[in-house]
């Protein structure tokens, strides 16, 4: 571990409802080194929210808990510390950009002082240092005449500057690890890519880590060095996004990659490919592989046992008997 920033190992987390038990997370194992961007995709429900929640540990008991596991972050257990010590380390060394900024932000506070709260709070600063540091990153982040828009409210502000706000808010403190999950998804394509810019010259930086939550395959080919293809609660494949990109092996990587919408010169109509079926419910599961019942190239194991993880080259594994 000792060249890892974070180091995931067999997490599992679930969630306890009227209706059954909810693995939301359920064994997944992964590390990244210090200024590394590594993508995680997968449709809805498959777990990446909760996988970023779970190392923020901000996972609300109940009804969930993380039942086992280890998360390392710079060689120290996160899930060993008591809350006042994960709360030196939330929002100061690693920090998190959530999907909704207008959810995130406070209605009733102005920007200036949310940004300068979290810099007081971890820096030990005056209010008067705070204040220009917050000047200083509305400034970094693009916005224009920041010294007047920290009065503004969130209201006040597009979605694109609310999260111009939010990734001045986590940079504020200089993290070691910023975890961006689905950054992008509420933003329209030209206000994305200004984002996703923005947050690679932050990270050139800093020499910030990012892990970068999405469902978007082509974000992931942009911004990361590795991804992890989740589903179910589990990863399905793992590997460096320039080998995912160059020879996939999991079915439902495949189809991911299908889905991405192409440029089409002619302009003639062509209908995007749809991965058959829906994500299961984690409250019914099918048996054996979780993917059985979508698969395009399912046989009778598939069916009947979960398989485990392959390794199919140096690094790169894959969840799937096709490969056993």
């Amino acid at each position: 571990m000792g060249l890892d920033l974070l180091s995931i190992n067999d997490l599992r987390t679930y969630f306890y409802s009227d209706l059954g038990l909810i693995r939301a997370v359920d064994g997944i194992s992964f590390s990244m080194g210090f200024g590394e961007t590594i993508g995680i995709v997968g449709e809805s429900g498959c777990g990446k929210s909760v996988t970023a929640r779970s190392i923020m540990r901000l996972i609300p008991q109940p009804p969930g808990k993380i039942e086992s596991g280890e998360i390392y972050f710079e060689g120290e257990n996160l899930l060993e510390l008591s809350p006042a010590e994960m709360r030196k380390i939330r929002g100061n060394k690693i920090s998190m950009i959530f999907q909704d900024p207008m959810t995130s932000l406070n209605p009733v506070f102005k920007i200036g002082k949310q940004i300068s709260e979290a810099i007081k709070l971890h820096q030990r600063v005056s209010q008067k240092e705070a204040a220009e540091k917050s000047i200083e990153m509305l400034q970094k982040v693009g916005i224009p005449s920041p010294a007047k828009r920290v009065a503004d409210y969130p209201h006040q502000l597009s979605g694109g500057m609310r999260q111009r706000v939010m990734i001045a808010m986590a940079l504020s403190c200089r993290p070691k690890l910023m975890i961006a999950d689905e950054p992008t998804t509420a933003l329209d394509v030209t206000i994305q890519a200004q984002i996703l810019n923005l947050m690679q010259k932050l990270k050139e930086e800093t020499g910030a880590s990012i892990i970068l939550i999405t469902h978007n395959l082509g974000i992931v080919a942009e911004m990361a060095q590795k991804v992890i293809v989740m589903y179910a609660g589990k990863i399905f494949e793992y590997a460096l996004v320039r080998d995912l990109f160059k020879k996939h092996y999991h079915p439902y990587t495949e189809n991911l990659l299908k889905a991405i919408p192409k440029y089409n010169p002619s302009g003639e109509g062509k209908r995007l490919h749809v991965i058959p079926g829906i994500v299961p419910s984690l409250l019914n599961l099918p048996k054996g592989c979780k993917l059985s019942n979508r698969c395009d190239r399912p046989f009778a194991k598939c069916f009947e046992e979960e398989p485990g993880l392959f390794e199919v080259e140096p690094g790169h594994i894959v969840r799937c008997w096709l490969y056993a």
